[in-house]
């Protein structure tokens, strides 16, 4: 196990993962999950982009001719809300879809920092566990939306909910965040989802501080883009300085 990053901070790990993905040896298998990102994402926001245009073409032919100018300032408004909000959205497709990939991102990774190749790790192993990757990503919706409802519905309620809800959705919001991208490596080594998660428990501000820096660049135009790999790595590093005893025995609770 790598000591070099033992005492690094969560977003330390995020940064760890911004200079792993320029490793020559780890390019290919950044640049699936990136292409995947680019195509989906460059392809649903044109998509939304023409629908944008003629929602606008509407609401200028029953404007007032004197309200015309509004359509300059709404149009910029327009777009960043939807790039923001589509951002977030995004991210949770972007990543059922490349599962397969993020996790054997997570495997190379995981051989480039301990020096050990992990048992079955071919294209071939790939293709056998797509399903169970699928599955694993279902698993983490169904541990989100019914929380996530819970959270949005704060925004419902006058004044304290509505003073606390921001700050709620944002502390869920890197948690997931931490799940999301910390399952991989942990994935890879066939841990039960359940202990995953009271293991990044146990090491909640590691966690939440690795999570907060995922979210924060997950709502960030163009940046967007490019956060699955970081995150991949990043939390891979993490596994690896912090969890690899998982592979011979629980941690205690």
């Amino acid at each position: 196990m790598s000591a070099t990053y033992h005492t690094a901070s969560g977003p330390q790990y995020l940064l760890r993962g911004l200079s792993l993905i320029r490793e020559p040896d780890l390019r290919l298998f950044v640049l699936i999950p990136l292409t995947i990102n680019l195509l989906l994402f460059g392809g649903a926001f044109y998509w939304l982009y023409l629908q944008l245009g003629e929602l606008f073409s509407w609401f200028e032919g029953v404007m007032p001719d004197y309200l015309q100018w509004m359509s300059y300032l709404l149009w910029p408004l327009a777009i960043v809300t939807i790039a923001v909000v589509f951002s977030l959205m995004f991210t949770s497709f972007a990543n059922l879809l490349a599962a397969p990939f993020n996790g054997l991102l997570a495997e190379r990774v995981e051989q480039k920092l301990t020096g050990k190749k992990l048992p079955d790790s071919s294209w071939a192993a790939l293709v056998r566990d797509t399903p169970r990757m699928l599955g694993r990503e279902v698993r983490k919706m169904t541990y989100y939306v019914p929380r996530a409802i819970g959270c949005l519905l704060l925004f419902l309620v006058p004044v304290f909910g509505q003073t606390l809800a921001p700050l709620i959705w944002f502390a869920f919001s890197a948690w997931m965040m931490a799940i999301q991208y910390c399952d991989y490596p942990f994935d890879n080594h066939k841990i039960d989802f359940d202990l995953m998660r009271r293991s990044l428990a146990e090491k909640r501000r590691l966690s939440w501080g690795f999570g907060a820096s995922v979210a924060l660049c997950s709502g960030l135009p163009l940046i967007n883009l490019l956060i699955m790999p970081v995150a991949i790595c990043g939390a891979t590093a993490l596994w690896v300085d912090h969890y690899t005893q998982l592979r011979t025995g629980p941690v205690s609770r």
